[in-house]
């Protein structure tokens, strides 16, 4: 039996695979069942992708991840095995993908108030444009090396930089356009899709939102799970597996349980596809039920 794998990002959001080479390094990992998640986005559902996939014995589940903001906090929202033709999801995700771009232009000012160099224009080029975009970009720029070395002390990793200087409270934190994880949940379902709050445990580890609040969200949002196998990597590439914590959550809570590697690209520290690369055992029952759950194979 293959492995699952429903939470992955390709080149169509902040993501460095293409959606075919996705199902070949899945194969290459004998995962056998994908989601390609990317930020505000379901282009990569191509007739061409599926016919690709279908065609090498890999499984495709419909998927979206869907920023959301809520009580002065970021929260992901995942979206599974939804009519990807609706046409309220889809003028919803044509919005959030054009508040990017406002974004982008208007936190590249306070970058560059900040002393960064930012080429707004390169950065537009991306459909989807992420703070992963801005900082990779910036923390890649030799231009602003000297600045970085004052700012942290060495060249950090994108995440630190957006967690540093980007996210609320921070020096160049700007308000993007977004909706609320209870409208993101109504959109999904009213599409027919299962809703997921990804990876709660960034939230308790990055935003310091403790379990009772979660439990409230997943309950307002009336979600249909939470993804609770995933492993979540630090600033400093601390590795913590809080997996049986949030499975037992799910199951006090009555809710499905899903995994993911969450992988944008092979950086020899974050998870690979179908997390073949952690040391964290899956039974084999948890990845039957959820395939079953998912699209009853």
């Amino acid at each position: 039996m293959g492995f699952i794998d429903l939470h992955i990002h390709s080149c169509c959001s902040d993501g460095v695979l293409t959606p075919f080479e996705i199902v070949d390094q899945a194969m290459e990992n004998h995962v056998d069942m994908i989601s390609i998640t990317d930020h505000d986005c379901i282009d990569a559902y191509t007739l061409s992708f599926l016919e690709y996939a279908r065609k090498n014995d890999i499984s495709v589940v419909y998927g979206v991840e869907i920023s959301t903001h809520y009580q002065g906090t970021g929260f992901h929202v995942l979206g599974y095995q939804f009519d990807i033709h609706n046409s309220k999801l889809n003028e919803k995700l044509y919005t959030l993908k054009n508040a990017r771009h406002i974004y982008l232009k208007e936190v590249s000012k306070k970058l560059e108030e900040l002393g960064y160099i930012v080429y707004v224009d390169e950065l537009s080029q991306f459909k989807i444009v992420t703070k992963a975009h801005i900082a990779s970009h910036i923390v890649q720029n030799k231009e602003n090396e000297k600045l970085l070395l004052h700012d942290f002390g060495y060249i950090p990793q994108r995440g630190e930089f957006i967690e540093t200087l980007m996210n609320e409270g921070c020096p160049a934190y700007v308000k993007k356009e977004s909706i609320t994880p209870m409208e993101a949940s109504q959109l999904i379902k009213e599409a027919g899709g299962i809703v997921v709050l990804a990876h709660p445990v960034c939230y308790e580890h990055e935003d310091h939102i403790n379990v009772e609040s979660i439990t409230h969200l997943v309950k307002e949002m009336n979600a249909d799970g939470i993804e609770a196998i995933y492993m979540y990597i630090d600033q400093k590439n601390n590795k913590i597996n809080d997996i049986e914590k949030w499975k037992n959550f799910a199951l006090k809570n009555h809710l499905l349980y899903t995994m993911g590697s969450d992988f944008h690209m092979d950086d020899g520290i974050h998870p690979q596809i179908g997390l073949i690369n952690e040391q964290v055992y899956i039974q084999n029952n948890d990845i039957q039920w959820l395939k079953k759950k998912m699209i009853g194979v």
